[in-house]
């Protein structure tokens, strides 16, 4: 599985939220976006927990 973290860049974010300074970090899993986040750190984390999701789903196939 391929679990990525970017930040949303400012092509893909409106006038308004690029002058308010907010920033994005979207999380993708198998190219299909799954999160939103305005915390990179939450982003990741969310990142981490379908990273074990997937690894359990595995074992348990196994």
């Amino acid at each position: 599985m391929t679990v990525k973290v970017t930040e949303r860049d400012d092509s893909h974010m409106s006038h308004e939220g690029i002058a308010a300074g907010i920033r994005i970090w979207d999380v993708h899993q198998q190219d299909m976006l799954v999160g939103m986040f305005h915390s990179e750190t939450d982003a990741q984390n969310y990142r981490v927990e379908l990273e074990l999701q997937e690894h359990k789903r595995e074992a348990a196939n196994a």
